[in-house]
């Protein structure tokens, strides 16, 4: 049997950490509107669990992120496959991450990629090289710890 799974993602601005993401990962924001809407017209969620972003209605709380060519849910539009779905949460980061994403450029690209990133809000925290490879490890807007290989 294989699970569905999804990685959450903490953070103090999901909408910003998503937006960064889906920048960085070529992925697309879930547009979550069209039950949102509906959920709004029969009661069943209050306005204020809302906000207005990238010009329609989207979770206030949680905001989730998915690769472009996998399968969704047309109704609710939520990704069926490879997803990242931030998640507000009231308090910061204050360790070292115990899991992380390691993205992995195209070959010879990595320094083109590291400029863009850092142009999206991430910075290079450390260099790294070993006898099995060398790649940057970087932190997100939110601090959030990632590899660029």
């Amino acid at each position: 049997m294989t699970l569905h799974w999804k990685l959450v993602i903490d953070a103090a601005d999901p909408h910003a950490q998503a937006d960064f993401w889906a920048a960085t990962l070529g992925y697309q924001v879930e547009d979550n509107s069209g039950l949102i809407e509906r959920l709004l017209g029969i009661g069943a969620a209050p306005p204020e669990a809302t906000v207005e972003f990238h010009g329609r209605r989207a979770w206030r709380e949680l905001v989730a992120v998915r690769h472009p060519d996998d399968p969704y849910d047309a109704d609710s539009g939520t990704g069926l496959g490879r997803r990242l779905l931030f998640q507000h949460v009231p308090e910061v980061k204050t360790g070292k991450n115990r899991l992380h994403i390691d993205v992995h450029t195209a070959q010879g690209t990595r320094e083109a990629e590291v400029t863009r990133l850092e142009g999206l809000g991430a910075s290079v925290l450390h260099h790294v090289k070993e006898p099995g490879g060398e790649w940057l490890v970087m932190a997100d807007p939110e601090d959030n710890e990632f590899c660029l290989h």
